[in-house]
């Protein structure tokens, strides 16, 4: 299991946000924990980069993207977000660093943040071909919100 911390903070106080990834026979589990769904949401969207490339800390975000996606239901929100990501990646080579995500009742609006892959600099680790909905999950907890979700290598 590899866990990887996020700190987010700006004139307050420095808040550790983090993601894992977990074997699932020839898939890849994603997991995060954050107090809010856009956190979350970004957070997934940070550890599906985070399994693309080695080196997540080498995409600069010198380019923003906006993106819109309708829904209602969480899970198939955040299945969505990340198939929207993974779409760019494969047609574009567009890999994503910086996220900022607003969950609303009936989507999600975002601006996502990085740069055209370089194999000189970006070192890809696994090839995620798709989002699966074996898993999915999205719920409140006691601390926040948690999300799981398998992706296929």
């Amino acid at each position: 299991m590899q866990t990887r911390p996020f700190l987010k903070g700006v004139g307050r106080a420095t808040i550790t946000f983090m993601y894992e990834t977990f074997d699932h026979t020839a898939d890849l589990g994603l997991r995060a924990r954050a107090e809010d769904l856009g956190t979350l949401f970004g957070d997934m969207a940070k550890a599906m980069f985070g399994a693309i490339v080695e080196n997540p800390e080498s995409i600069r975000p010198d380019q923003r993207v906006e993106i819109c996606i309708a829904g209602t239901d969480r899970e198939y929100l955040l299945f969505d977000w990340l198939k929207e990501l993974l779409i760019r990646f494969d047609r574009d080579h567009f890999l994503c660093s910086r996220f900022e995500v607003t969950v609303r009742v009936d989507g999600l609006v975002a601006q996502a943040w990085g740069e055209t892959l370089e194999p000189e600099r970006h070192e890809l680790s696994h090839e995620v071909k798709a989002i699966t909905y074996h898993g999915l999950k999205v719920e409140q907890t006691a601390d926040g919100w948690l999300a799981e979700v398998i992706v296929d290598i």
